[in-house]
C-alpha cells in the first residue's frame, strides 16, 4: 500500500507540475502579448479601443511556425512559409482601425496568410471572407482558426483578383499583398460609403485607404509600406 500510495503522490504531483508549466507557458505569451500592444501599438497612435482589445486578445504565436513562436511578439514580420509573411503587428492594427469597424460590417480579406489578420477583424466585425491563394495556407489557417473557435470567418482557396462576389457587397476590403493597382472587380464589390485598405506599388508601396463615394474612390496615402506582391491574375493585368 505505501508503494502505491508512494506512486499515486508521484503522479499526482507530475500533473500539477505539468499544469503549472502550461500556465506559466500561456502567462508569458499574454504577458508578451500585452507589452506588444502597449509598446509597439498604442504608443504609435492606434486608439481604437476595439482594434486594441483584438490585438489583446488574439494568440499571435498561434498564427507562426513554431520555430518561430518565441518571435511572435516582436517587432516585425515572421515567415510563415511559401515566400509569405505574417505582417508587423503594428501594421495589423493601423490597417484594422483604417476600416473604421462599428462591429456589424462584412468584410472582405485578400491574402488569408497565416490567418491572424482575419482573427483580428473577427473579433470586430460581424463576418469575415477571406481567400487565400496558395492551399497549403488556406489549410493551415483554416485549422488555426477552427481550433481557436471562430464561427463568423469563412475562408476559400482562390485568386483574390476576383473577389467573392456571392457575398458582396462588402462594408470593408482589406489586402494583405500589394497589387500594382486596385483588380476592379474589389471596386465593384464594395459597398457605397465603404473602405479598401491596400497596400498598393511594386517596389515602392503605399498604404492607402479607399472611400467609395457616389461610385467613385477618395484615396488618402498612409504610410510607405513593404509587403509581398499579389499573385494570380493581378501579375498579368496592365
Amino acid at each position: 500500500m505505501k508503494n502505491n500510495f508512494i506512486t499515486l503522490k508521484s503522479i499526482f504531483c507530475l500533473c500539477c507540475a505539468m499544469t503549472l508549466n502550461a500556465e506559466d507557458y500561456t502567462d508569458k505569451f499574454t504577458s508578451k502579448r500585452l507589452q506588444m500592444v502597449n509598446d509597439q501599438i498604442a504608443r504609435r497612435g492606434i486608439s481604437d479601443s476595439k482594434v486594441l482589445a483584438a490585438l489583446s486578445s488574439v494568440p499571435r504565436h498561434l498564427f507562426v511556425p513554431d520555430s518561430m513562436k518565441k518571435y511572435a511578439y516582436e517587432d516585425g514580420p515572421l515567415s510563415i512559409g511559401y515566400s509569405q509573411t505574417i505582417s508587423q503587428p503594428y501594421i495589423v492594427a493601423i490597417m484594422t482601425e483604417l476600416l473604421k469597424l462599428s462591429g456589424d460590417e462584412i468584410i472582405l480579406e485578400i491574402g488569408t496568410g497565416s490567418g491572424y489578420q482575419a482573427a483580428i477583424l473577427a473579433e470586430i466585425a460581424n463576418q469575415v471572407y477571406s481567400i487565400e491563394i496558395v492551399p497549403q495556407l488556406a489549410q493551415r489557417a483554416k485549422d488555426t482558426l477552427t481550433q481557436l473557435g471562430y464561427t463568423n470567418i469563412h475562408l476559400k482557396t482562390g485568386d483574390g483578383f476576383y473577389g467573392w462576389p456571392e457575398h458582396a457587397p462588402f462594408d470593408g476590403i482589406i489586402l494583405t499583398a500589394a497589387p500594382p493597382k486596385i483588380p476592379e472587380p474589389l471596386i465593384e464589390q464594395l459597398k457605397e460609403n465603404g473602405r479598401i485598405v491596400i497596400p498598393e506599388g511594386d517596389y515602392f508601396q503605399e498604404l492607402r485607404v479607399y472611400i467609395k463615394r457616389n461610385g467613385f474612390l477618395e484615396k488618402k496615402d498612409i504610410i510607405p509600406v513593404r509587403f509581398v506582391p499579389m499573385t494570380g491574375y493581378i501579375d498579368e493585368s496592365p
